[in-house]
């Protein structure tokens, strides 16, 4: 299994853990022991933190737009595992370095996650949300954000995310 598909699926466990227990326990615990037991060594365990800060720090509006993709299937009733892959390929569709994550490969990646902890259509389902919502995307928008990046702004967002995670990983200290 590739470190990042690794990385994602221990993230997406993670989140589901959280939600199981309505959000009470310690998440910053909950994957440091998930990192440990299942990706002891990985290679880049500074995505797990930034993936995990990105969804909960986008957790609310990220929430909103699954609801409008799918409306028939407000949260509370989408299935802890999926609701939670959903987050996570949301999270990389809309929010992360789409130089780091292009969008098909979230999409991918989510349904991947999803068809590994899900029930039996959870691909299906996480697929046609998610490519419902990219479908949405203004045209290029993937290739117009790239271009319009400056080296300083990519050096700032690269500084930018470090102290997040280290903010991160003091919180549980």
């Amino acid at each position: 299994m590739a470190t990042r598909h690794l990385v994602r699926s221990v993230v997406v466990q993670s989140l589901y853990e959280w939600d199981f227990y309505g959000r009470k326990k310690d998440l910053i615990k909950i994957l440091e022991r998930n990192l440990e037991d299942y990706a002891p060594g990985i290679d880049e365990p500074d995505f797990a933190w930034r993936l995990l800060k990105g969804v909960i720090d986008n957790i609310d509006k990220i929430d909103v737009v699954i609801e409008k993709a799918a409306p028939e299937w407000p949260i509370s009733r989408i299935p802890l595992v999926d609701r939670n892959v959903l987050r996570l390929g949301l999270y990389e569709l809309l929010f992360s370095d789409k130089g780091e994550v292009p969008s098909k490969v979230a999409i991918n990646e989510a349904v991947e996650v999803a068809k590994n902890f899900g029930g039996q259509g959870s691909g299906r389902f996480i697929n046609g949300v998610l490519g419902t919502i990219f479908r949405q995307l203004p045209e290029g928008q993937e290739e117009e954000a790239n271009k319009l990046k400056e080296p300083k702004e990519e050096k700032k967002e690269e500084e930018e995310k470090e102290k997040n995670i280290d903010s991160l990983k003091k919180e549980k200290e």
